[in-house]
């Protein structure tokens, strides 16, 4: 009776310990808008890539499944003009993570994290129909590893008629959707990290500490 209770007892044994680092795995996840907003080491910003430059797919990250869902298909001829993602573990005015615009040298996929310096911000708001106007703004970066943008440390060194593509698209893309969007100005590094350091603030005001 005793000999046949121990193959049992082991085969519970390795169930509980199963269980058990199971549970410590899923303590130990962090879903991925819930990220450190700065690399530890670097002290570069993070980014999170959403929808790839040339895209016509709209993706859209949710963190209920920690996933990315196609949001929408554009029209033929209409593409982002540069990689699009947020910051992570920030909030911004319309409850979301804060939008962020990143230049790089090729597009990379939906998902990617990726380090980069942010060199300014189109502010902006925006407006559902029958809603009230919200801030919402564009932040604009560089990746780390970025060629062809390497020495560009400020949005004022960027050809003016790139900032105007840069707004005109999200201007046509809100139209899609019965939205308005109004760029109300444009600003540097200064402004764009006070900006960052309010989405954290209010990320955090509304998580608590991670």
């Amino acid at each position: 009776m005793v000999r046949s209770a121990l193959p049992q007892a082991r085969q519970l044994l390795v169930l509980v310990r199963s269980e058990i680092n199971m549970a410590k795995h899923s303590a130990r996840h962090v879903i991925l808008s819930e990220t450190a907003t700065f690399d530890r080491d670097s002290g570069d910003l993070r980014a999170i890539i959403e929808t790839p430059k040339g895209s016509r797919n709209k993706y859209r990250y949710d963190p209920e499944c920690d996933c990315f869902e196609l949001a929408t298909a554009l029209p033929e001829g209409m593409t982002f003009p540069f990689d699009f993602g947020f910051v992570p573990s920030t909030l911004g005015d319309d409850g979301d993570p804060l939008d962020l615009l990143l230049l790089m040298d090729a597009p990379v996929p939906p998902g990617c994290v990726l380090r980069c310096r942010v060199i300014g911000v189109i502010e902006a708001r925006q407006k559902d129909t029958g809603k009230p106007w919200e801030e919402n703004d564009r932040l604009i970066a560089v990746a780390t590893h970025a060629r062809t943008h390497e020495g560009i440390k400020s949005i004022d060194q960027l050809r003016p008629q790139t900032l105007e593509d840069i707004k005109a698209f999200f201007v046509d893309y809100n139209k899609l959707h019965d939205k308005k969007f109004k760029p109300v100005g444009e600003h540097g590094p200064r402004r764009a990290n006070k900006l960052i350091k309010m989405g954290m603030k209010g990320f955090k005001s509304k998580h608590g500490e991670h």
